[in-house]
């Protein structure tokens, strides 16, 4: 008889665990505050600092085609916080030696120069430039560095697949509406990564204008990245496609090389 209600009570607690589970709350999902957060990080943010040979090409409607080469090297001074940019030029020749400095500063407008070699001149971008075409491209100056996800009320819209890829859908909207170009920003945010997969931006009209597409994904030294991603005009047809290739993270790179001097007198190892 001792047994048998052993076994009974051991029953007894089973199901009584069972009914718990039944009606224990399931793990709460991400915020899209906190959904826009992680993929700011996961985007811009990958190790320490990076290296990357990039190749845009800029393709108009009717097919022709501009190529720019680059090198992008990036340096964090706090994870999420403070960064530096800095981008050289190799090709073509009328931009060759052109060089582009970001200073990035959460909280306030970043510090933006150019030098153009054959003017010998060093520009600053003014802040309201920041959506100004980097260098012919459908890619926007802000679109480099970033946008701060602070700088946007984020709305979770739903769940939905792109391609193999579970995504969650936010809506963003500038609080500042006059320092952007765009009223709304949908962004397809994979869930697994955390890296953007799609953005829609919507001009003053409410019309799509710009469409960003992740292309290709890959692996690298333990950070996903975003090996290859286009940026399309959708009201003129001019695409533009950017290619990274030999990316390296965590080098150690110097704090020299972001610097006004270093925009004039890059170093030896850029220009090969």
């Amino acid at each position: 008889m001792m047994v048998l209600g052993l076994r009974r009570a051991g029953w007894v607690a089973v199901v009584a665990g069972l009914a718990v589970l039944a009606v224990a709350p399931a793990a709460a999902q991400p915020t899209a505050e906190e959904i826009m957060a992680k993929a700011h990080l996961a985007m811009f943010y990958p190790g320490e600092d990076m290296r990357a040979r990039v190749t845009m090409r800029l393709v108009s409607r009717d097919g022709k085609e501009r190529v720019r080469e680059l090198t992008m090297s990036r340096r964090d001074l706090q994870d999420g916080g403070e960064q530096r940019y800095f981008i050289y030029f190799h090709r073509p020749p009328d931009v060759r030696d052109m060089t582009f400095l970001v200073w990035k500063y959460p909280g306030r407008d970043d510090d933006r120069w150019l030098y153009v070699p054959a003017l010998k001149l060093v520009r600053r971008i003014a802040a309201s430039d920041k959506r100004s075409s980097f260098a012919g491209s459908d890619f926007s100056y802000e679109d480099v560095s970033g946008r701060e996800p602070e700088e946007d009320t984020h709305k979770l819209l739903r769940g939905e697949k792109v391609g193999e890829r579970a995504a969650s859908v936010v809506e963003s909207v500038p609080k500042d509406p006059g320092s952007v170009d765009f009223t709304r920003k949908v962004s397809w945010i994979d869930k697994a990564t955390w890296l953007p997969l799609k953005e829609e931006y919507y001009d003053r009209r409410g019309e799509l204008a710009r469409v960003f597409t992740a292309e290709e994904l890959k692996e690298i030294q333990g950070f996903w990245t975003v090996t290859k991603r286009v940026m399309k005009n959708t009201q003129t047809g001019h695409f533009t496609e950017a290619v990274f290739a030999d990316v390296r993270y965590n080098q150690k790179l110097s704090p020299d090389l972001f610097s006004e001097r270093a925009l004039r007198a890059p170093p030896a190892e850029l220009s090969r």
